[in-house]
């Protein structure tokens, strides 16, 4: 029982770990808390999305790292193409700040986008499926029969994070309905997302070789 709850704990804890880091899918979820706009359906979506990729993860995709290392390159490049694509939309936001999101409900029309932006920004950002299919996938394979006692609670970490993210962020929203507000987030957002995407892009590259010359 005590190593199951260890497993359990060892999964929360690196769950977290990889979602917390504020990114495209974080922060939609708080721009939607934030509007108070579909915020039941953008939580649910997210914790069940990462739930099914955790368990695609733990049940042996992640083990193709490890047959094919070429696949982390891969998702590294494409990774990291997507994430400046958002920093630099985030950037714009900054400098064209009567673009940005008001802290305001939304109708039905937006309930229906918002939605279907985040199962794209879910299911179509390979930096998702490199935190929960590869990276925890890795990492559970490593705890043997107690793998799916971890990937729950890597699941467990999705859901209390994007819970507290998406419903905590309504006490937030006297604070953000200024303009200046807005551009201080879209600006860690950017330079966070550009930070991130050199990143993967950086890991992605094959190391540079050195020749010794005599």
């Amino acid at each position: 029982m005590s190593n199951a709850l260890t497993a359990a704990a060892a999964g929360f804890g690196t769950g977290l770990s990889l979602i917390v880091a504020i990114g495209a899918q974080n922060a939609f979820v708080l721009r939607q808390g934030i509007r108070r706009d579909a915020v039941l359906a953008v939580v649910g979506i997210c914790a069940l999305s990462d739930a099914l990729l955790i368990a695609l993860g733990v049940g042996g995709v992640g083990a193709v790292v490890v047959a094919w290392p070429d696949a982390l390159t891969v998702v590294g490049w494409i990774g990291g193409a997507f994430l400046l694509c958002y920093g630099a939309l985030a950037a714009r936001r900054v400098f064209r700040p009567a673009g940005a999101l008001r802290a305001e409900g939304g109708t039905a029309g937006s309930r229906r986008r918002a939605v279907l932006t985040c199962l794209a920004l879910t299911w179509l950002n390979p930096h998702v499926y490199l935190d929960t299919v590869f990276l925890l996938g890795s990492v559970a394979a490593d705890r043997g029969p107690l793998r799916w006692t971890f990937g729950l609670g890597a699941a467990a970490a999705s859901l209390v994070w994007f819970a507290v993210l998406g419903f905590g962020a309504r006490h937030l929203g006297r604070f953000l309905v200024r303009p200046a507000a807005w551009r201080v987030l879209d600006g860690l957002v950017a330079a966070t997302m550009i930070v991130l995407g050199v990143s993967l892009i950086a890991g992605a590259c094959p190391p540079a070789r050195t020749e010794l010359r005599h």
